[in-house]
């Protein structure tokens, strides 16, 4: 079976943002039916602090015999609730966006995430709040 992971906005999981983001995780060994509407799955170790037990409209049938798929933390620290913390390490770059009847200043900011080396355009006034630190010379 696998398992629907909502997303939400803001929250990180599986290393994926946004669109690419997984809808579904698994498959994963069903171990027993509870009741009419719920099933009990095996998880793997990253995941144990997950309850076990899912409703069968979060759950989605795996068909065909494929060899199981293992999420693999690696260093990334997962919370409780599946989710992950990103800091930014450095500005790459920097722009001004014209906007309709404003000019906005942009900056590229790389972020901690080993395992995807990606760099996302952020307001260069709220960058500045939240992490001065970036912006010393």
């Amino acid at each position: 079976m696998y398992v629907k992971v909502s997303p939400m906005k803001g929250v990180t999981r599986f290393g994926k943002k946004g669109k690419l983001s997984p809808r579904y995780e698994g498959p994963f060994e069903v171990m027993e039916r509870v009741g009419a509407v719920a099933y009990r799955l095996e998880l793997p170790v990253e995941m144990q602090g997950m309850h076990n037990f899912f409703h069968v409209s979060s759950l989605k049938k795996s068909f065909g015999e494929r060899q199981p798929v293992v999420v693999e933390a690696g260093s990334i620290r997962l919370q409780p609730n599946l989710s992950y913390k990103e800091w930014p390490v450095q500005i790459m770059d920097g722009k001004e966006q014209q906007l309709s009847n404003q000019k906005v200043s942009l900056v590229k900011v790389l972020w901690t995430n080993p395992a995807l080396q990606e760099a996302t355009w952020k307001r260069e006034d709220l960058m500045r709040t939240k992490h001065p630190h970036l912006f010393v010379t």
